[in-house]
């Protein structure tokens, strides 16, 4: 679904990735781990368009995303949710919702905001509560939510739990294991081993800019030094 092939990226002559590569298979979650600092935001924002690339090739449904603008890639069904959430905080849920609809797509699920209140029974609570008024974890759901209105065919997810209280850590999973169901397929960033562990079929280790362990999430379980190594804070 998703291959990132040797990508090089940075901030204007700040390079922070190296010959990073990572690949995303239909319907799987895999969640890219490490410390603040690694690279992991990076990945997502040179992958969605927003940040250039020095060099280095990124396919997605075997088509070519360098060079593409964002929207472009958007509407080619590449769906990303930033760590900031950025929901628009004067418009309703409703309205939210709305600003993020595209066309149905092949072999993508289809959304309404029907469907999605019953993914999200907090925002079907809310439906015309403005989003300035809603609590961080209510506004990661709707950042989610907005993302699913353009029936991507894949999700990138920034952090998706940080900040975020028990109780809504795991509503916010029971969602992610849900789109899993549903057929799409998931990247997302996380520093945090056991938020992975509730979704990820697998676990990318990104250190200084470059991936530097691949496997699954029993593996990394088995292996302290590993733990030790690249994800100790």
């Amino acid at each position: 679904m998703l291959e990132l092939k040797r990508l090089n990226s940075g901030y204007g002559r700040a390079q922070v990735l190296f010959d990073f590569e990572l690949r995303l298979g239909a319907g799987e979650v895999v969640a890219l781990l490490g410390r603040n600092g690694a690279g992991k935001s990076t990945a997502l924002k040179a992958t969605m368009g927003l940040l250039p690339l020095f060099s280095g090739e990124i396919l997605f449904n075997r088509e070519k995303l360098q060079g593409l603008e964002p929207f472009r890639i958007a509407r080619l069904g590449l769906g990303y949710v930033p760590e900031d959430r950025r929901i628009f905080t004067g418009l309703s849920v409703r309205e939210n919702l709305e600003a993020g609809r595209q066309p149905p797509r092949a072999g993508a699920p289809r959304w309404t905001p029907e469907k999605l209140f019953e993914l999200f029974p907090n925002l079907g609570r809310m439906r015309d509560r403005n989003g300035v008024s809603m609590s961080g974890g209510e506004q990661q759901m709707l950042a989610i939510a907005r993302t699913l209105m353009g029936n991507p065919r894949a999700l990138l997810l920034d952090e998706p739990f940080e900040g975020l209280a028990p109780v809504i850590v795991d509503a916010v999973a029971a969602s992610i294991r849900e789109l899993k169901r549903e057929g799409l397929s998931v990247l997302l960033c996380e520093q945090n081993l056991r938020y992975a562990r509730l979704v990820a079929d697998r676990a990318c280790i990104i250190e200084m800019g470059r991936i530097c362990h691949t496997g699954s999430l029993a593996g990394l379980d088995s292996d302290p030094a590993l733990r030790e190594r690249y994800l100790s804070f």
